[in-house]
């Protein structure tokens, strides 16, 4: 469920509408739902009341610190991949006792900084990240609270791209190594064992990966405990998906997830760490963007709008679909016809939708492109030298610019000219 609906004729985030919000800030501009982004969140805390549960939503997916601030006002922590999106947290008010850092390619200084601000667990990725944070730890005179991620080898049947707990996966310690590095680690000064992580990608709208990672994850626990180690938290990652096809593609509700998650681990005594990120934030976002004109080729029809890749590349990175909604109805009755949605960069691949079905659009009319809360302006680039789009959030019936669209001069400034070439 979303919070984007039409009233008399046009489509409105929550009690606003979007044909007024381009009318001030123009387009193409991302729109997050306040009362969207706060029902997600609330939905899959829901479903695991009564148990000892730390939910850290994943910035990665949208890093606006106000987006941040939403959930961290209802009690969500972060899980970060960076240096900068640890500093988002904390300037968003996310307790340093509720960060997570997991990623692949930690870096010394990063290490540092997450220790110095008391961050609650590294999520370790590999032997060499073991040794550095050690090193680290002990030179600060700190013990780092850690999880070895471990890829349990489970195919999430999600889109390769974003599949992470195969063995050919850069992420994670293969799970058969997993007893030998927890075992290092015990060794390790500065290190301070605390858990058990695994994440097997995003996107998932079946259970089936799900239960058999977490079920290999439940044999570990017991073989950990057996040689000695304390293992009293479980971070059981993100990833389950959401309806980017409306009714067509329903992945299970929070609530089946809760209850397969605590059939296979709830009788550990671990606390149970997730990282939800496009689950809470995908429906929350939508595109807007304006169509420029009309192309015919010989056969096909090009809508050309004057959003593009650089402001979404979901559809040509994943071959993801997004749902195209114009922001008016049709007022009158017309044919409708099938256009091919594309943008204005020159790149064969800056397109949103092909094949689409829409009543005849004229410049000037607005397309919203639906579930783009997550992925979508956090990916964004200035290719071409186009503007980043600005950043919207509603909240009933008032709405704010949360990250403004830069000038040109402001992003021209940005370059430097070497001595020998400024005259």
């Amino acid at each position: 469920m979303h919070h984007f609906h039409y009233r008399d004729g046009t489509l409105h985030a929550e009690d606003v509408s979007l044909a007024d919000i381009a009318a001030e800030v123009g387009t193409p501009f991302y729109c997050y739902s306040r009362a969207t982004l706060e029902r997600h969140y609330t939905v899959f805390a829901d479903a695991f009341k009564g148990t000892d549960t730390l939910i850290c939503y994943s910035v990665k997916a949208n890093s606006n610190i106000a987006v941040i601030k939403t959930l961290a006002d209802l009690g969500s922590g972060a899980d970060i991949v960076s240096e900068g999106e640890l500093r988002r947290a904390i300037k968003a008010g996310v307790p340093a006792n509720k960060i997570v850092f997991s990623g692949v390619g930690k870096q010394a200084r990063e290490l540092k900084l997450a220790l110095e601000t008391g961050i609650y667990q590294f999520n370790v990725e590999s032997e060499p990240e073991l040794e550095l944070l050690s090193q680290v730890a002990t030179s600060l005179n700190k013990e780092a609270a850690i999880a070895l991620r471990v890829n349990p080898d489970v195919d999430a049947r999600t889109h390769e791209k974003i599949t992470t707990g195969k063995a050919e996966n850069k992420f994670g310690i293969s799970w058969k190594q997993a007893p030998r590095v927890y075992a290092r680690a015990a060794q390790l000064p500065g290190i301070k064992i605390a858990g058990i992580d695994v994440h097997i990608g995003s996107q998932l709208t079946d259970l089936a990966p799900f239960e058999a990672a977490f079920t290999r994850v439940a044999g570990m626990v017991a073989e950990l405990r057996q040689a000695g180690h304390e293992i009293t938290r479980l971070d059981l990652g993100g990833g389950l998906g959401i309806p980017y096809r409306g009714t067509n593609d329903v992945p299970p509700p929070p609530t089946d997830y809760a209850a397969m998650v605590k059939k296979t681990v709830g009788h550990l005594g671990c606390q149970l760490m997730f990282e939800p990120g496009r689950m809470i934030a995908g429906n929350a976002g939508i595109l807007v963007v304006g169509v420029v004109y009309e192309k015919q080729g010989d056969d096909r029809s090009f809508l050309i709008v004057d959003g593009a890749m650089n402001d979404l590349i979901r559809p040509t990175l994943y071959d993801a679909y997004h749902e195209v909604l114009p922001v008016h109805e049709a007022t009158i009755e017309a044919p409708c016809r099938n256009y091919d949605i594309v943008g204005p960069i020159c790149e064969t691949g800056d397109y949103f939708a092909k094949a689409r079905t829409l009543a005849p659009q004229q410049p000037g009319d607005l397309l919203a492109l639906m579930s783009a809360g997550a992925y979508g302006a956090v990916q964004a680039s200035t290719y071409n030298t186009r503007p980043l789009v600005p950043e919207i959030m509603v909240d009933g019936t008032q709405f704010a610019v949360i990250r403004p669209r830069p000038t040109y001069d402001e992003m021209l400034d940005q370059d430097r000219l070497p001595d020998w070439l400024a005259s």
